[in-house]
């Protein structure tokens, strides 16, 4: 077979286009990995030490297909003979008369997902070093846990080479020739496939422009802190301390999120669920605080065993959609090319489920869950197309 002739091309290299490529592999598919920065790097989604695995969501739907992924993520634990996930259990902390909160507790309920509600006093003799709003409620996801991030990614990746997968990185796309084949060039050759999958991250947008399809995405440069610990160990992974949610803490617009102190010794992961909108290519010019001083805020009233200012700051960016919902999908005009995008900030953890739906549409599967909430005929008021 010619070199440059593959099954399938799937465009980027984060965690949700290696595991797409590992399940094409998996189904005996000559597959090609195309990354535009060479592996590994820190410019997208998908790098870091740390993610958050939960089952609790607003949305009954990605309740379930988290049930999958946990699988999915055991799956590769024991052909990577790696450990990924390791379970501390979530806080859920919020009002009851916040209908977010609600609906994540109502969706825990609803799918049977072992959980704990806890009284104030619970809470308080349980978690003495943080401290409960008046009047707010908390409940414990106790499938919930940690997700190692870059050593989950190397996993996926890895294992796609060993099934015979082939990965370029540090090739940019430079054109797409819709057809069948499809033919995609790049800054260093041209390769052809029957399918490809774009899985561009904060790029998808000007590669799918590429396409002629305009969809409504938008990139924010996201600040990751990290808080150190008044006392060594306080808040750590190894005192059994929980990842957490404050949903909407102290009137802030977006949920404050945090993992144990573990992948830093001494720091705690507590990050804001948003940030600035930004360039993919122009990150660090963004150069906002706002989030970091809502965070100094609700960590000096709710964790006063951390110092309210952060000692690290990294960056990452979101690639989000209007509904914050993930877009899995046919290009409405090429349905050879399928597209993974929006995934939001909360995609990595679902990775396994939304590969796996990746592969079945390139190959021209029945999807395993009902695509309807991650159709692109969702946004038709706002899409825009050239073709």
């Amino acid at each position: 077979m010619d070199a440059n002739n593959f099954d399938c091309i799937v465009l980027g290299a984060g965690i949700q286009g290696s595991y797409t490529a590992y399940h094409l592999a998996k189904n005996k598919k000559r597959t090609l990995l195309v990354e535009q920065f060479v592996l590994p790097h820190s410019r997208g989604s998908s790098h870091g030490h740390t993610r958050i695995i939960r089952k609790a969501y607003e949305q009954d739907y990605y309740t379930r297909m988290m049930s999958e992924c946990y699988q999915l993520w055991a799956q590769l634990e024991k052909e990577a003979n790696v450990q990924i996930y390791r379970n501390t259990g979530m806080l859920i902390v919020g009002k009851e008369d916040c209908s977010a909160f609600r609906s994540l507790r109502g969706t825990l309920l609803r799918n049977n997902v072992p959980m704990e509600v806890l009284s104030p006093e619970q809470f308080a003799s349980r978690f003495p070093s943080v401290r409960l709003p008046p009047g707010e409620s908390a409940v414990i996801d106790k499938t919930a846990g940690v997700l190692h991030a870059d050593r989950a990614l190397k996993a996926v990746q890895d294992l796609f080479r060993g099934l015979g997968g082939v990965i370029h990185d540090g090739e940019k796309v430079v054109d797409f020739t819709p057809g069948s084949p499809i033919t995609m060039t790049t800054n260093s050759g041209m390769y052809r496939a029957q399918s490809l999958v774009i899985t561009a991250g904060p790029w998808a947008k000007s590669v799918l422009a590429r396409t002629g399809l305009q969809l409504p995405l938008q990139v924010l440069r996201i600040n990751v802190c990290y808080w150190k610990e008044r006392i060594p160990g306080t808040y750590g992974i190894g005192r059994h301390f929980p990842c957490f949610i404050g949903v909407k803490q102290h009137g802030a617009k977006h949920d404050i999120y945090g993992l144990p102190s573990n992948e830093y010794p001494g720091l705690m992961k507590i990050c804001y669920h948003s940030g600035s909108e930004t360039e993919p290519d122009e990150r660090d010019r963004q150069t906002s605080q706002e989030d970091i001083a809502i965070l100094s805020s609700f960590v000096s009233k709710s964790f006063p065993g951390l110092d309210p200012t952060p000692a690290v700051v990294e960056q990452c960016m979101y690639m989000v959609t209007p509904d914050s919902d993930f877009i899995l999908d046919q290009h409405p005009s090429h349905s050879n090319i399928i597209i993974g995008a929006g995934f939001s900030g909360h995609g990595f953890k679902l990775a396994p489920v939304a590969g796996k739906i990746l592969c079945e549409l390139a190959l021209g599967k029945t999807p395993s869950f009902d695509l309807s909430p991650f159709r692109i005929t969702r946004f038709q008021s706002l899409l825009k197309s050239a073709l």
